[in-house]
């Protein structure tokens, strides 16, 4: 790496991050979630161990597909796997053997390094929703997306509070050419945004521009001994790993970036309809996957995922919200736990497609069951909306203000002396209140978490105020954190490198939609 670009690496972090802070508007970012309560486990050892015992059974006797990928079958024949076409069968213990290189925890660095995270362990790093085609607002209702809605998404994250991430395709820009949007992707989160963020997996050579513009964001060398990014993995559910998903995964796994192998579930269409039915498929497909993974590379970081959803029987629909879906959300869990793997599950799930009552429950039901199962990565945890078709501007902004629930939930329950409030107590006495005392004017502030959202007003200033739902305060949330954003400051010699970079490749290849 160069003297220049060593030097451009230290502006573009720390320093920047320095001077950023002093001319900004003032807002707070919290750190991403340590958990002080107990995951809920719901198998006992017996019910853990017939599970793990079944998937090895599917790994040995029925076997994966690894589809269109020579080098995967032969990475595969060489670790001792029996191949037979594309089907690779795995002997009992070897893919489990193979999990053991991949780390329990792993720090994603941000380019302002005081917003990088550290993802498993007791841990809880929450990013927006991934990948819908369609957005949605007040203003404009459901239409395609564009890189337009794109950018105002990265800057809402950038500006919400409880979102430790960026996240990756936060909707799908369809005004850009299919093979040039997820360079507009790429340097909207590095230059609008100084959270961590994801990178491309469309195409392995999409994947391949994701660590190259790493490399003059953070500095090569910085690329190849950290993780500066995170990437997510799908499986084909059932048991079917394809050639573009694994050619990205080799790519990141060689350059040292997180994979989140992540099986694509709707119960009874791609799993069995039985929990115990679908965590057996579940754990299967991401041994395999995390297997082949360190198999590129010992050692890469790796996250067990599991996205689950059921499906309606009567119109195929996708459900969301549901007990089956917690059920084996909870045990997922336990079984990344066992294997030492940090886990990705849950999200504002919903399939509503407005954000109404019936978003909101299956949406606390979604969140609440990941803080719960000890998810460490949560992709979608807000604006998801219509089974994951639409991102909307509205939602986004409800679902990152419940963020701040799952904080004040997972800090537990504090005994220290001040917390007692054995003082308050004394002073107040019986038929008293709380209000002036000297506990409550000094823990007032903090005590409660308080919505940036939601509206307590008594009924007479509601309705004098223009009697406006969650939906519009939610619209005037928007609006604000919109107006008050400032780009945070990049060094002008990075900003200039990366835009050189994007504009070369585009050039180099003509527009393409499909």
């Amino acid at each position: 790496m160069s003297e220049a670009r060593e030097r451009r690496r230290g502006r573009g972090g720390g320093g920047a991050a320095r001077r950023a802070e002093r001319g900004a508007v003032s807002f707070e970012t919290a750190k991403f979630i340590e958990r002080n309560i107990p995951n809920f486990e719901i198998l006992n050892e017996e019910a853990l161990e017939i599970i793990e015992y079944n998937a090895e059974t599917i790994l040995e006797e029925v076997g994966v597909n690894f589809v269109d990928n020579p080098a995967a079958l032969e990475r595969w024949r060489n670790a001792g796997a029996d191949i037979d076409g594309e089907r690779v069968r795995i002997p009992r213990g070897l893919a489990r053997k193979l999990c053991a290189t991949a780390p329990s925890e792993f720090t994603q660095h941000a380019r302002n390094p005081e917003r990088s995270v550290v993802v498993g362990g007791k841990n809880l790093v929450l990013a927006p929703v991934y990948g819908p085609p369609f957005v949605r607002d007040v203003a404009g209702g459901r239409r395609y997306a564009t890189m337009d809605d794109f950018n105002k998404f990265v800057k809402l994250a950038y500006m919400s509070k409880w979102l430790h991430h960026s996240g990756g395709t936060v909707c799908e820009p369809t005004d850009v050419p299919v093979n040039k949007r997820h360079l507009d992707m790429l340097m909207a989160h590095m230059t609008l945004s100084d959270k961590p963020f994801m990178g491309s997996v469309t195409e392995p050579s999409r994947a391949q521009d994701s660590v190259d513009m790493c490399g003059i964001l953070f500095g090569e060398d910085f690329v190849q001994q950290n993780t500066v990014m995170t990437s997510l993995t799908n499986i084909n559910s059932p048991m079917t790993f394809d050639d573009v998903m694994m050619g990205s995964l080799e790519i990141y796994a060689q350059n040292n970036q997180a994979c989140i192998i992540s099986p694509f579930i709707v119960g009874g269409a791609m799993a069995p309809v039985s929990v115990a039915g679908t965590l057996t498929q579940v754990l299967a497909e991401v041994l395999a996957g995390v297997a082949y993974n360190q198999l590129v590379r010992p050692g890469a970081p790796a996250i067990f995922g599991a996205f689950v959803s059921s499906i309606d029987m009567n119109s195929g629909a996708p459900t969301f919200g549901t007990p089956e879906a917690s059920l084996i959300t909870y045990g997922a869990g336990q079984l990344a736990r066992r294997l030492g793997l940090p886990y990705r599950s849950a999200g504002s799930f919903c399939g509503s497609k407005l954000p109404d009552a019936q978003a909101a429950y299956e949406t606390a039901n979604s969140l609440n069951m990941g803080l719960m199962s000890g998810v460490n990565f949560m992709l979608h945890a807000c604006g998801w909306l219509e089974g994951g078709l639409v991102a909307d501007f509205e939602k986004f902004v409800m679902d990152a203000d419940q963020l701040g629930t799952l904080h004040a939930l997972a800090k537990g329950v504090s005994v220290s002396e001040d917390a007692q409030a054995m003082d308050a107590i004394r002073e107040v006495g019986p038929g008293g209140h709380y209000l002036g005392c000297a506990h409550t004017q000094a823990n007032f502030k903090t005590a409660f978490w308080k919505s940036e959202v939601l509206d307590y007003k008594p009924y007479e200033t509601w309705e004098e105020e223009g009697a406006r739902d969650t939906r519009t305060l939610a619209s005037d949330r928007v609006a604000k954190l919109l107006g008050d954003y400032q780009k945070p400051e990049l060094d002008s010699g990075i900003e200039e490198a990366l835009n050189a970079y994007v504009a070369k490749k585009k050039e180099a290849m003509p527009d393409s939609f499909m």
